[in-house]
């Protein structure tokens, strides 16, 4: 990625280019030759199987759901090691395996290899010659030695695995076969297994298979997430089993494993809902981005936004938050985000004087704002449309005005912020020029098709569907023309950036499930009302508390679905709008990225700019703060989510719009001038009464917001004003 001013074919210089490309994770590997070529078409593959299901032949729920889930596994076994790989391949011949690494290689060979044979022998019967009933004593025997030999091939992994890109460990390729041993279980007894599982006639055969996919789940989810989302799955499987033991509302009589491993790979589970958004709107919008990443199309929205405001003060800040903004509606993760656009705008935001750690936190601020916008959401709307079960198009209008509201105050702090310091923006000369820009605004097209077949009342599906056929189309108007290598580079890369969200939404469903079998979410509902029956206001502050806590560490998919789970019944049994309890929820799961002390987005900022990454979290939190405040404004006034009266609305968004400038001036500590510390709490005071529903409060915050500005304009000097000064 370039993140210097380079020369276009037109002599106008071009800040981005590749900014939206996928870079390399730490465990990534980068296969070459012919295996990188069959990963490559598997990964095509597994992306075209999506798209002709969604779009022509639909299939059984379960069989989808499943072929999802394992394929993601396969692939992504097969691209993500267990542990660092080296920067550079090694041509050289591996060395000889120690007695030990082949123990455990031995062991995971011989215990899948059994699994996947009793599984191929039972479908080939079926299949050449008829028989339906699989073999007793292969289905009886097969899971013991399928568990075992998963264990010993996740050991050998973690213990010996090579470093090298460009090789495939051989543990990694037995992981695959069980992967496909549990796929090809479940789908020869999903009738069966649909009435039998989480009860007494579950077989052990079902026990086996589902606790070989929830480990195979987890080692995949610690490879691309990191622990903190699997040890939060743990944490939730071992309440399951120790619930006896435990006070209170968390007790419960505790489940034998197989009715728990059973029921967990359900669509009450594992292939429950999460992974009915990530098998259909996730992915879809994904290979979207994909399409739009091929044909360059990423590259021009970031051109254009340094066009339009790279020149004002703070320019690459501004443009940080617009196209982090854009390209985090599409990402998915706020994390992923801030490392692709990041590295393109934070060396430019330091250029023009903002500090590593301000850089690293605008661009996180940015980047999570993104899972909040519309039409997308990074996903999030086509999860809460799932769960709720309200239309869609009702949820992304709802997200409008507190989308606005929350870019609205961080554009205002850094623009605050420059003022402040007395920051310019970048020369014109090294930007892109807007006449040249504007002649290719048809670049936009495809999201414009995708919004409007999506409000013109086209399904999801055929809404992205017809977005991405418009991205390959516009591509022929520009020098990067889609032809089948780039339609098959796109397919490619759709798999494997969706891969991250197959594991997430696996995992997240693993808590689900959880949740469901042992009802803690409806025993804390009940802890809700009775905190609530003391004060509603403090009731949601604690769900505020509890929902980012869940977040912390997840990635936005993974930590709404578990908030939605835990926390919304809650919240709707207080008697909140089930649209509001969820928007209430997805707002801080969302946020977890950027609260301290495990802020996710701000620590991949700060690994890019060099900063402390706790102290660039406090920053983005600071940055951020509009989002802690939104939720409890659209809870207090519902005109915000486009409840109401069209005046009611219009009159709410305006004072919540000049709540934010106050807000932002109070936090930054600059108004007209800059400010003390005493003026910078009235603003927020201010600002809060103008955040609060009711004309007598709007009143007061903006007879304060007048008459500080006229003390500050007119009766004394910035200098002498509480002693403020531009610090």
């Amino acid at each position: 990625m370039s993140v210097v001013a380079a020369p276009a074919a037109g002599g106008a210089p071009v800040i981005a280019q590749g900014v939206d490309d996928e870079p390399m994770a730490p465990n990534q590997r980068d296969a070459r030759a012919r295996v990188g070529l069959m990963i490559a078409i598997l990964c095509a593959a597994y992306t075209l199987f999506h798209l002709v299901v969604m779009v022509l032949y639909p299939l059984e729920t379960w069989t989808y759901r499943m072929i999802h889930v394992c394929g993601g596994l396969v692939i992504g076994f097969l691209t993500y090691a267990a542990v660092t790989q080296d920067s550079v391949t090694d041509d050289a011949p591996a060395a000889r395996r120690a007695v030990p690494e082949l123990a455990l290689l031995g062991i995971g060979a011989l215990g899948i290899g059994y699994g996947f044979a009793v599984i191929a022998y039972a479908w080939g019967a079926w299949w050449l010659a008829g028989v339906a009933m699989p073999p007793a004593f292969g289905f009886r025997t097969y899971g013991l030695p399928l568990v075992v030999g998963s264990v010993a091939a996740i050991a050998a992994g973690w213990l010996y695995s090579s470093r090298d890109r460009g090789r495939i460990y051989p543990g990694d390729v037995l992981l695959c076969f069980a992967s496909i041993a549990v796929l090809g279980y479940i789908l020869f007894v999903v009738g069966a297994l649909r009435m039998r599982a989480g009860t007494g006639m579950a077989q052990p055969g079902d026990l086996w298979a589902a606790l070989t996919g929830v480990l195979l789940i987890l080692e995949l989810t610690r490879r691309l997430t990191g622990l903190a989302l699997v040890i939060i799955v743990g944490v939730f499987i071992a309440y399951s089993f120790l619930g006896p033991w435990l006070p209170g509302f968390l007790n419960h009589r505790g489940y034998t494993a197989t009715r728990f491993f059973t029921y967990i790979f359900t669509d009450q589970g594992v292939l429950g809902d999460p992974i009915a958004v990530s098998s259909t709107y996730i992915i879809l919008f994904i290979v979207f981005a994909a399409f739009l990443q091929a044909s360059k199309v990423g590259d021009y929205f970031v051109n254009f936004a340094f066009a339009c405001a790279g020149q004002a003060r703070g320019g690459p800040a501004k443009v940080a938050v617009f196209a982090s903004g854009l390209m985090g509606m599409i990402n998915g993760t706020s994390a992923g985000n801030v490392v692709s656009t990041g590295s393109l705008t934070i060396p430019l935001m330091k250029k023009v004087g903002y500090s590593p750690k301000t850089s690293a936190a605008i661009e996180a601020t940015a980047s999570s704002g993104g899972q909040i916008l519309p039409p997308i959401m990074g996903a999030g709307a086509f999860i809460m449309a799932e769960v709720t079960g309200i239309p869609y198009t009702d949820i992304v209008i709802a997200a409008i005005i507190p989308a606005l509201l929350y870019f609205v105050s961080v554009y205002f702090m850094v623009d605050l912020q420059a003022l402040k310091l007395d920051m310019k923006g970048l020369p014109r000369s090294e930007l892109p020029r807007f006449g040249d820009l504007i002649k290719q605004v048809y670049l936009f097209l495809p999201i414009v098709i995708l919004i409007y077949t999506l409000f013109a009342g086209y399904s999801v599906i055929r809404a992205g569907a017809m977005g991405m056929a418009s991205a390959a189309v516009v591509s022929w108007l520009t020098p990067y023309k889609m032809g089948p290598r780039q339609v098959f580079r796109a397919l490619d890369m759709g798999a494997r950036m969706s891969i991250q969200l197959v594991a997430v939404c696996a995992a997240a469903g693993v808590i689900v499930g959880v949740i469901a079998l042992t009802g803690v979410g409806a025993r804390f509902s009940s802890l809700l009302l009775t905190i609530a029956d003391q004060n509603q206001y403090l009731a949601m502050f604690f769900a505020m508390c509890i929902s980012i806590i869940l977040g912390m560490g997840m990635p936005t998919t993974a930590a709404y679905a578990v908030a939605a789970a835990v926390v919304a019944p809650g919240l709707i049994a207080l008697g909140v709008p089930v649209l509001v309890a969820h928007f209430f929820v997805f707002y801080y799961a969302v946020m977890s990225a950027i609260t301290p002390p495990v802020a996710l987005a701000a620590y991949a900022g700060a690994a890019l700019s060099g900063s402390d990454p706790m102290r660039t979290s406090v920053e983005a939190f600071k940055l951020g703060l509009a989002a802690f405040i939104v939720p409890f404004m659209f809870f207090g006034s519902h005109e915000l989510l486009m409840q109401g009266e069209t005046l009611d609305i219009i009159h709410a968004t305006a004072t919540a719009l000049l709540g934010m400038f106050l807000l932002s001036a109070g936090v930054i500590g600059y108004y007209f001038g800059p400010v003390g510390v005493l003026i910078r709490l009235v603003l927020v005071a201010a600002a809060l009464s103008m955040i609060a529903v009711g004309w007598t409060s709007d009143v007061v915050g903006l007879a304060v917001a007048i008459a500080l500005f006229l003390w500050q304009r007119k009766m004394v000097t910035g200098s002498t004003l509480t002693h403020g000064r531009a610090d």
